[in-house]
C-alpha cells in the first residue's frame, strides 16, 4: 500500500458517514489517506501530536471535520504549516452554521482552508489540486475527472435539449 499523503481527521465517530466520503474520492483519485478521530477539545494532546508528527510521517494535506464549535481544523492549523482543509458539519440547533463560521474564522498567519458545510468531497478534491502541485500523476488524474465530468455533464444538456424539442 502506498504512503498516505492526506491525513483525514475528525472528532467523533458520528463524524464517519461524511468524513468517508472524502476518503472515497481520494480512493478513487488514487491518493492513499489515513483517517482517525481527533477532538480539539476532548483529546487536545493527541491531536496537537498528530498534528507536529504528520509532516515527519509524510502527510502533505490535512482534511479536518467537526460539528458545532468545530475548532478541530483550526487547532491542528494552530500545530503545524502544512494544509489544512476545514470540513464544517451538520450537527447542533442551526445545522452546521456555527459549524462553518468556526472553521472559517481564523485568525491571521493560522489558515485553514474551509469548503461547504458536509463538503468532504470538495475537501478531497481541493486536497488533490494541493497535491497535483508536486505530484503529476494525480495532476492528470484530477483532470481525467473534470474532462470525464464534463463530457457528463455535455451529454445531459443534449439529452435534455432533445427532450424538450420532442415536447413542443
Amino acid at each position: 500500500m502506498k504512503k498516505p499523503l492526506v491525513g483525514i481527521l475528525m472528532g467523533s465517530d458520528s463524524d464517519l458517514p461524511v468524513m468517508r466520503k472524502a476518503a472515497e474520492v481520494l480512493k478513487e483519485m488514487g491518493v492513499a489517506c489515513e483517517m482517525d478521530i481527533c477532538s480539539a477539545h476532548r483529546l487536545p494532546d493527541k491531536t496537537a501530536e498528530y498534528a507536529r508528527s504528520a509532516r515527519e510521517r509524510g502527510i502533505e494535506v490535512l482534511i479536518a471535520g467537526a460539528g458545532m464549535a468545530a475548532h478541530l481544523a483550526g487547532v491542528i492549523a494552530s500545530h503545524t504549516t502544512l494544509p489544512v482543509i476545514g470540513v464544517p458539519l451538520a450537527s447542533g440547533a442551526i445545522g452546521g452554521v456555527d459549524a462553518l463560521y468556526s472553521t472559517v474564522q481564523m485568525p491571521p498567519g493560522i489558515p485553514v482552508a474551509t469548503v461547504a458545510v458536509d463538503g468532504s468531497k470538495n475537501a478531497a478534491y481541493l486536497a488533490c489540486s494541493i497535491l497535483s502541485i508536486k505530484h503529476p500523476e494525480i495532476a492528470q488524474r484530477l483532470e481525467d475527472f473534470r474532462q470525464k465530468t464534463r463530457k457528463s455533464l455535455l451529454a445531459k444538456s443534449e439529452s435534455l435539449q432533445k427532450q424538450l424539442k420532442k415536447e413542443q
